[in-house]
């Protein structure tokens, strides 16, 4: 069982039966008071960035996750179904574990998986994705001097903002951690 004073970012560890990822820790030593470990923490079902302190010694949780890679098949009911691809086998995710990464998924998309023991805890979306443009505004609707943008709703669903230029039937790269127009290919 690792201590405070061994964190560092990368590390899993479990507080108050909640899964968090280190950013960041740093030791803080003050004139008045005692040392103690400030950290900057990412809830990895939420993906909520928090910032907590620890004592010097103070005991953690250390927890392993274990990573699968998955395909994105088809949605089954309310769930949406994966293949593991090094183990072969179809893998059931709730909407809740995908929260607004539902948007971005199509047939044959690879994302990560995150196993706490036999149950996935959470799903990284590759970073850019290139997907068609089915539907975009009219350029009256949302046209600004200070914003030249319209809304193009992809073959996902997903909604971005993307350049005046781009038209339906258009492949764009959208970084999916932003929410982006990156470029039209």
């Amino acid at each position: 069982m690792p201590t405070s004073n061994q964190l560092s970012p990368g590390m899993t560890i479990n507080i108050d039966k909640k899964i968090f990822r280190v950013e960041s820790c740093v030791k803080v030593s003050t004139a008045k008071g005692t040392p103690f470990i400030k950290t900057k923490l990412r809830d990895l079902l939420t993906e909520e960035l928090i910032e907590k302190n620890f004592k010097l010694s103070q005991k953690l949780l250390e927890v392993s996750l274990v990573i699968h890679d998955l395909e994105y098949l088809y949605i089954e009911g309310k769930n949406f179904l994966f293949l593991d691809i090094g183990e072969l086998e179809n893998a059931l995710v709730p909407p809740n574990i995908l929260g607004d990464k539902i948007n971005f998924l199509k047939e044959g998309i690879r994302v990560k998986a995150f196993f706490y023991g036999n149950s996935i805890f959470s799903i990284e979306l590759p970073q850019f994705l290139e997907l068609m443009v089915t539907k975009t505004t009219s350029k009256e609707d949302k046209l600004t001097v200070a914003n030249p943008t319209k809304i193009a709703v992809l073959e996902t669903g997903a909604k971005i903002d993307v350049p005046l230029f781009v038209e339906v039937g258009d492949i764009v790269k959208v970084d999916t951690n932003l929410n982006e127009f990156i470029q039209r290919l």
